[in-house]
């Protein structure tokens, strides 16, 4: 495990993963998800408790009833399920790389909106979405240090008509060992990165020990 800091620099030609990483990715989930069935840790996430009070910080970013989602990384899609228990319904999108996660959402929520991909994968015209949200997803070693990350928050902010609420492991508490193909952040480096993109950041530090939630929001919304 290392830690990786995003700066400013574009990837070229397609910027998504590449196809033995994105095998990789996958193949992991499904061997988590035999594993353990549904349940937090088919994520790589530790608890229930954990898992909930990272969707709290994510919709604390402003998300309202009637607003367009984008959950990149939706995993079961159990966010929209949190999202509606505190009376908050909105017009959902999940996207995840894996089939197997995702069927099991669909088992769980016939009607939710579950796509298969990555962000790169979809042609969606600029600020499609009202909020476009992480848990997680970034916390994958997939070989390009931090490159795929500065992409990612990139393209995630390009597709939101307000704001960006995502998550990662903090590197400065994070106990490293045994957590194999995991990578970990400099929280005020990722958000030197984003004030890059839009002058309106906020970074919590302060609701999970190895944990920060950065929200970037359009400036003038």
């Amino acid at each position: 495990m290392r830690s990786v800091d995003p700066v400013d620099e574009e990837a070229q030609r397609y910027q998504g993963m590449h196809a033995a990483q994105r095998q990789a990715v996958i193949e992991r989930h499904r061997d988590s998800l035999d594993y353990f069935g549904y349940a937090p840790q088919a994520l790589y996430w530790g608890t229930s408790e954990e898992q909930l009070a990272r969707f709290g910080m994510l919709a604390g970013i402003g998300i309202r009833s009637g607003d367009s989602l984008l959950d990149v990384g939706c995993g079961f899609g159990d966010l929209y399920c949190w999202l509606r228990s505190q009376d908050l319904v909105v017009d959902y999108t999940g996207l995840d790389i894996s089939p197997e996660i995702l069927a099991k959402g669909r088992e769980l929520n016939p009607a939710l909106r579950l796509v298969q991909g990555e962000l790169f994968d979809f042609d969606w015209a600029p600020q499609s979405f009202d909020w476009v949200v992480l848990s997680g997803t970034l916390n994958w070693d997939v070989g390009e240090g931090s490159a795929y990350a500065r992409r990612v928050i990139r393209r995630m902010f390009s597709l939101c008509r307000f704001g960006v609420a995502f998550n990662l492991l903090d590197i400065r508490t994070l106990d490293m060992t045994g957590l194999g193909e995991i990578v970990a952040y400099q929280p005020h480096k990722v958000l030197a990165f984003c004030e890059g993109i839009t002058s309106d950041c906020t970074l919590y530090c302060d609701y999970l020990e190895d944990d920060f939630t950065i929200y970037m929001r359009r400036a003038n919304v």
